[in-house]
Parts: structure tokens; C-alpha cells; sequence
């Protein structure tokens, strides 16, 4: 039984609800019942048909992010609440869902890069050693991408990391040119060493400036203030500072590696 449409605009009308009986008699509600007033759940809501509710809040990106707070959520508050509550089954949904996906595939684009970039490169050298060498500009940029973040004051999110992936196969770009002339440099018979030695010296103004064109060109990006930028800056940052530390490092590194690989009897060349 339930009260007419008109008789629903108030709670008093409750007073004149009775409640039919098996024996047919009509009892007042109040008569049988203890009436309460108390604030309710406006609405149920349901995922898959089990109840669900869902948490929403302001964060203060002085304090942390959102990464960061679910982080320490499912490590210090989760599992107490998991274990006071052993039936309430905890799920992050939405962006967080959405963010592990895209991390998946990054990883995927990125591994894939890099097996696609050597296998380019033990063709053209025609061994499996000296790809490791110009590969080696890869993690160089990692350097770049993290002090380039912190210099910005932002955090290293997905978009950051799309900008590292993109690196991948431009960084080496600068390593091949340096690559390239150590080995022009050994064709003549020049000890590894002194290869390395000329091939850094002597290439440095081109391999300074292949990666300045590229790092003047998103600089514009990179000082904008736009609201409708900001969503790229994190991917240009990794990129401008990656290059940046990667051309620094190259430079350094990519010749004491060769030199330690002539030292080993690693590099093949033909006259």
C-alpha cells in the first residue's frame, strides 16, 4: 500500500498511512511503528550490480599529486580499512584505470622502438656491440628529462613520458654522426682512442647544432603560458632537456665507450 500523489508533498501525511493487517483491520502507521527523522542516501549507486560509492576531492598540487595520494591511500589507509571491513572490495577506476593503460602501451611502443632501432643499426655496423654504444644516448636523456622536470617545478607525469618515449629514436641521431667519423677516423688505422679523441673534437660544432635547431624550435612551446599549452609542456620539457643532456653526454661518452671497446677488440670495420 502506499499514500496517493497527492498525499506525497509532505512527511506529515505519514500520520494518516495505515497499515492493512491479515485479519483485514486498518491500523495507524504511527500506532505500530517508531518514526525517525534522519538524513538518507540520495541515490544508490551500482557497478556490475554490486554497491559501490565513489570518493571525490580537490587536491593541492602544493602538497602532492593525485598519483601520489593514491599511492599512500592503498598503502597506509587501504589495507586497515581492508582489515576492520574484509568485505568491501576496493577498485581505482577513471583516470588511474585509464593512466596504467596507457602506461602498458608506452611500454609496449618503447620496447619495440628500441628492438626496431638496433636491429637497424647491427645492419649497419654488422655487429651486436657497437649498437649498444650509440644506444647508450638513450638513458643519457633520461638525465635530461628528470633535472629538465625539476628545474620546471613540474612532476613527471604520462604526458612526460610520451616525451621520453618520442626521444628514443632522436637522440641517437647525434651519436651515428659521432659514430660515424670514429669510424672514418679507424678505416685510416688510427688507434681507438685517438678516433674517439678527434671524432668528439672534431664533430662537436655539428652535433651542437643538429640538436640546437630542434631545442630553439620548441623553446616558443616551452615559455608559453597558455592554459591550452600547459596540457604539452611536460612533453616538450622531456624533450628539450633530453636532447639537450644527451647531446652534452654524447660527446663524453659515446667516445670512452669506443675506446674501451677498441681496448676489448670489439669493433670490426672494413678498410
Amino acid at each position: 500500500m502506499q499514500l496517493s500523489t497527492l498525499d506525497q508533498n509532505s512527511l506529515d501525511d505519514l500520520d494518516y498511512f495505515y497499515v492493512t493487517t491479515k485479519s483485514g483491520e486498518r491500523i495507524p502507521l504511527k500506532n505500530v511503528a517508531h518514526l525517525e527523522y534522519q538524513r538518507g542516501t540520495a541515490r544508490i549507486s551500482r557497478v556490475n550490480s554490486v554497491r559501490t560509492v565513489t570518493i571525490q576531492g580537490d587536491v593541492d598540487t602544493h602538497l602532492a599529486n593525485a598519483a601520489e595520494i593514491l599511492a599512500d591511500t592503498k598503502t597506509n589507509f587501504l589495507p586497515k580499512l581492508n582489515q576492520k571491513y574484509p568485505d568491501i572490495i576496493f577498485s581505482t577506476e577513471g583516470q588511474e584505470r585509464e593512466s596504467n593503460k596507457t602506461e602498458k602501451s608506452m611500454l609496449k611502443a618503447f620496447l619495440v622502438g628500441i628492438i626496431g632501432v638496433f636491429v637497424l643499426l647491427s645492419f649497419q655496423f654488422r655487429n651486436y656491440v657497437e649498437p649498444l654504444a650509440v644506444m647508450s644516448a638513450i638513458p643519457l636523456a633520461l638525465v635530461g628529462v628528470i633535472w629538465g622536470h625539476y628545474f620546471m617545478e613540474l612532476d613527471i607525469s604520462m604526458v612526460s613520458l610520451m616525451g621520453l618515449v618520442s626521444l628514443t629514436g632522436v637522440v641517437i641521431n647525434d651519436s651515428i654522426l659521432l659514430v660515424t667519423f670514429i669510424k672514418h677516423h679507424l678505416r685510416k688505422g688510427e688507434h681507438p682512442e685517438d678516433a674517439a679523441k678527434k671524432a668528439s673534437r672534431l664533430r662537436f660544432r655539428a652535433i651542437l647544432l643538429t640538436s640546437l635547431t630542434t631545442i630553439m624550435g620548441l623553446l616558443p612551446l616551452l615559455m608559453e603560458k597558455s592554459l591550452q599549452a600547459q596540457v604539452l609542456i611536460p612533453l616538450v620539457t622531456s624533450i628539450v632537456f633530453g636532447m639537450l643532456a644527451s647531446t652534452i653526454l654524447v660527446l663524453l661518452v659515446v667516445p670512452v665507450l669506443y675506446a674501451i671497446l677498441g681496448d676489448l677488440n670489439k669493433i670490426h670495420f672494413s678498410k
